[in-house]
């Protein structure tokens, strides 16, 4: 489980195809090795991926590489990642941590688009820089998306500010923009996403015959 609070961003040094339908991929971060066990669930913009190996740099940090298998390149926008790509991650979440954004599983539910990208107006000192993105959700999980609930963006935790059909909104703050991959994002970018926990299992239970 995670909380959609990215920790680090890490950056892809190289990609290779062990096997069809199989992706490994090498990705320098800022962790230390030793504090990651081979096993490990780290979510990398967005998807739940488990590390098969890692190795200390020198300089600090590390790399560690994680396996993506077919049902993951489908269903992400992991199959279109590139060397030199910037990811958000998180580490997985422990006993005792603090739950600042909402439950994650990093599992992803599909594929969502910026449609635009826009400045914050009216505002002044800080939250000048703040921006407003309007993307637009599969058809699949529109439904599960509510004004002022929660949504799983590339990895990041964020509060929908509007709905309308498939299309919502979301603010980004300055911080949020520098400290994660969303200052690089632009019209016209595939993120991945994952609804709201609790409004998965409420909309099964809704469709649940009542005896």
């Amino acid at each position: 489980m995670f909380t959609g609070i990215v920790t680090a961003v890490g950056t892809i040094e190289a990609i290779s195809a062990p096997e069809p339908d199989l992706r490994r991929l090498r990705i320098l971060a800022p962790y230390e090795a030793e504090g990651i066990a081979l096993g490990a669930s780290i979510a990398c913009a967005g998807p739940c991926l488990t590390v098969v190996a890692r190795q200390a740099l020198p300089a600090g940090g590390c790399w560690f590489e994680v396996d993506a298998a077919h049902e993951t390149l489908q269903r992400t926008t992991l199959g279109q990642w590139k060397v030199g790509d910037r990811l958000n991650l998180e580490r997985s979440l422990k006993i005792g941590d603090e739950l600042g954004g909402h439950l994650v599983t990093g599992h992803v539910d599909g594929c969502a688009k910026i449609l635009r990208k826009s400045a914050v107006t009216g505002q002044t000192g800080p939250w000048a820089a703040s921006a407003r993105f309007d993307i637009e959700a599969p058809e699949a999980v529109a439904r599960f998306i509510a004004e002022k609930g929660s949504v799983t963006l590339d990895g990041t935790s964020l509060t929908v500010n509007s709905v309308a059909g498939r299309v919502f909104s979301v603010l980004l703050i300055p911080h949020t923009l520098q400290v994660t991959t969303w200052g690089d994002r632009q019209e016209g970018d595939m993120l991945n996403i994952e609804i709201d926990l609790m409004a998965r299992y409420a909309a099964r239970l809704s469709e649940v015959p009542q005896n």
